[in-house]
């Protein structure tokens, strides 16, 4: 019974039964069975449901399916969060699988931390294969940090895989302005940065591949069709920056999404509105460049 799990492996797909049996064998194999997989249907139209259906029938491991219309991976994430009655949440993409004691190293290493109050949830590695990360690894000696600064501060270049408290994902809803379908993880990740750290685990738990047809594939393409939710993003972004280099490049990012978006005031709204000015006609311009 989900009572008695400890952990929520979340899957938002869509139209991905051809790949989504991965994830599937992936969690059959851990060494560890305190999870439940939700499945987040954001709408597909391929046989996905039949197929879970079929996965849930075999009584191997506990899953819980729920379908929606489409609206975008954020908004699954938000109702699957919604959903999710266990301690720990963590996000594995359709495309992807977890290493087989990866729910084991997950429930263990939270178990060792003595005070979470501070503590949103874990930061481990994400790698192509069980003995090659995506990026660096963590740096040494390091145990605790916030996310943004794990990469701004201490240099950390690649892909994570973040095991977070329900309870503070349940406080920070991703923001998808109407009519939009996407914004970046960051609007999340970047708010929970200001309260609480990430514990950091130097292990690779969770492996990789994006695929042509994932949000991660066409990123220009992701701002021109979702300019309100970028902006949102980027103007959060701008706020938190904590240096001027990271606090221009990002206005100037806020400004491209108000162009596209047709903010009317986007000077106004600007949390730094004498660096907007000064990076206002670079924005112009590279909207021009890019978004043509």
């Amino acid at each position: 019974m989900v009572e008695n799990k400890r952990i929520t492996v979340f899957t938002p797909t869509y139209n991905r039964a051809y790949i989504l049996n991965r994830c599937y064998e992936s969690l059959k194999r851990q060494t560890n069975k305190l999870f439940i997989w939700l499945i987040i249907d954001d709408g597909s139209t391929d046989d996905t449901e039949d197929l879970v259906n079929k996965w849930i029938s075999e009584g191997l491991i506990e899953i819980k399916y729920y379908k929606q219309n489409n609206g975008g991976k954020q908004r699954a994430h938000n109702k699957g969060v919604e959903l999710c009655n266990s301690e720990l949440f963590i996000c594995m993409d359709s495309d992807d699988f977890l290493v087989d004691n990866a729910i084991e190293r997950f429930i263990s290493t939270w178990d060792s931390i003595d005070d979470k109050k501070i503590i949103s949830g874990i930061v481990a590695l994400k790698g192509i294969n069980k003995g090659m990360p995506i990026g660096t690894s963590m740096p040494q000696e390091l145990k605790l940090a916030p996310l943004n600064d794990l990469y701004e501060k201490y240099g950390f270049k690649g892909d994570t895989a973040l095991l977070f408290r329900t309870d503070i994902l349940k406080r920070f809803p991703f923001f998808v302005a109407e009519g939009e379908k996407f914004i970046g993880e960051g609007y999340v990740y970047l708010q929970i940065d200001q309260l609480y750290n990430l514990f950091i685990l130097n292990e690779i738990v969770y492996i990789c591949e994006y695929l042509p047809d994932g949000y991660s594939s066409d990123v220009r393409k992701l701002t021109k069709d979702n300019p309100k939710s970028y902006m949102v993003l980027k103007r959060q972004a701008t706020f938190f920056s904590k240096s001027f280099k990271t606090r221009f490049v990002n206005t100037i990012k806020y400004l491209i999404g108000c162009i596209l978006s047709e903010e009317k005031h986007p000077l106004r709204n600007a949390p730094y509105k004498w660096i907007a000015i000064i990076a206002f006609p670079l924005a112009s311009f590279l909207s021009w460049k890019w978004y043509r």
